[in-house]
């Protein structure tokens, strides 16, 4: 098995750079996820790692081992494509097999390696079938169980799920999540879903125009965001933001309309006046009657989920939305008001997205 250390790591197509400069560390068995919307980066630099692409300066190293001149088939890594990438004239049995026989290795060995990646993945009837003839989460766990059975130091996966629908996407997240904790193999995943990298991650690497914006556990991305950027890319649905101006020792939301007083140690350094964006989790959000303190809004949409409701209203021309119980049974164009607890809220600056406090 292996770490992967990567320093001042950079990659450019033609004039334009698309990672500048990345160092990251990734331990020895450990599940990471590279995480971001589309052209970050994340899959470009996966593809680095596997030696599909080549690098423009910096370091890479798998172990101790600097990989930078280093052929993908010598890298021992294996990855799993978003499109499969099975060979439609073989079967599930000889597609998993094909790379063992390639380097030489003899029949009982790959059947022996074969037969037991079909039994962790729950693909044994399907060995004789082609792929044609099977469901995409069956190819999907073909693609995997031809990646297991080389026994890599590395596993990467390039937004695997993808092609799968939304119940099947599950059941397969769950699965490598489970694979990761059998195989002990260092995993690196790439997904532009949060949902997929909060549930199976050991940590996140949320990235932005090739740019590391935090690295760290699914608790700590979500709870104590590095900025802005990553506050409203991480949770479903995402962080609220709030506009607000900091004036005498209180946040003045919305116009003014709610003042928040913040404790002494939660209280921005910044000057009078500063413009400051306020954000709020929807769970964090509550609602109160038409009369009651707080901000007054009007329901535009509710979405009940069954646990929980999803309550939308509009405030300073924005669109919000708040968790709430469905024991609240909210209706469309019910009057409320908005109620925020400081000791929930995230503080950002206005003019950069940098944390405040």
């Amino acid at each position: 098995m292996a770490a992967i250390r990567m320093q001042g790591l950079v990659k450019r197509y033609g004039d334009v750079t698309v990672i500048p400069s990345l160092d990251l560390e990734i331990h020895d068995k450990e599940f990471v996820v590279f995480v971001g919307p589309s052209g970050c980066g994340k899959s470009t630099l996966l593809r680095v790692i596997a030696g599909l692409e080549p690098m423009h300066g910096g370091d890479l190293f798998i172990g101790d081992t600097r990989v930078n001149d280093i052929a993908p088939a010598q890298r021992d890594i294996a990855m799993v494509f978003q499109d499969y990438a099975l060979y439609p004239h073989m079967t599930v049995y000889d597609n998993m097999g094909f790379g063992l026989e390639m380097r030489g290795m003899g029949k009982a060995e790959i059947d022996q390696r074969v037969k037991r990646a079909a039994g962790m993945l729950k693909i044994e009837p399907y060995l004789q079938r082609k792929p044609k003839a099977l469901s995409g989460g069956q190819r999907q766990r073909v693609a995997m169980g031809r990646a297991m059975v080389r026994n890599p130091k590395v596993f990467l996966f390039d937004e695997p799920l993808s092609n799968l629908d939304a119940k099947l996407r599950g059941e397969v997240r769950t699965e490598i999540k489970a694979l990761s904790q059998q195989l002990q193999t260092t995993m690196i995943f790439v997904t532009h879903d949060q949902v997929e990298a909060m549930t199976m991650a050991d940590r996140i690497v949320v990235l932005k125009d090739g740019v590391i914006q935090q690295v760290g556990t699914p608790q700590e991305v979500y709870s104590q965001p590095a900025n802005q950027f990553v506050a409203s890319f991480m949770g479903s649905p995402p962080m609220n933001f709030f506009h607000a101006n900091w004036r005498d020792g209180a946040l003045r939301v919305a116009n003014a309309e709610h003042v928040l007083a913040l404790p002494a140690e939660r209280q921005p350094a910044v000057a009078q006046s500063s413009a400051i964006h306020v954000g709020v989790r929807p769970e964090d959000l509550g609602l109160g009657p038409a009369e009651g303190p707080g901000l007054p809004i009007t329901v535009t949409v509710v979405e009940p989920l069954g646990s929980d409701t999803l309550v939308y209203f509009e405030l300073d021309g924005q669109r919000h939305v708040a968790r709430v119980s469905p024991k609240l049974a909210p209706r469309t164009g019910d009057k409320a008001t908005l109620i925020m607890d400081a000791a929930t809220v995230h503080l950002f600056s206005a003019q950069d997205g940098r944390v405040l406090g």
